[in-house]
């Protein structure tokens, strides 16, 4: 059964942000928009945002990790290729 006091209790802290005219009016017409707060599409901006950049950041490891494994396999191939003529006359 699910209790009131099973609810963990979430602090909220006060950010405030300067922002141009183009900023805010964006802000204003978003929040419209979507129903929202803007405290809420901050919030949730701020997450897709970071989500968006572990997104970018583990491509980026992905691709290191390919290209030493690339670099690896073309070792060890033209090292096969190399020792397939080793000794061999022709």
């Amino acid at each position: 059964m699910f209790s009131i006091l099973d609810r963990k209790v979430h602090t909220m802290h006060t950010i405030t942000l300067k922002s141009d005219d183009n900023f805010y009016n964006t802000l204003n017409d978003m929040v419209k928009t979507l129903n929202t707060t803007k405290s809420d599409l901050i919030r949730k901006a701020v997450i897709y945002y970071k989500d968006v950049l572990e997104k970018e950041k583990l491509k980026a490891q992905m691709k290191q990790a390919s290209l030493k494994v690339r670099d690896e396999s073309l070792k060890i191939s033209q090292e096969f290729e190399n020792s397939l003529s080793d000794g061999i006359n022709v």
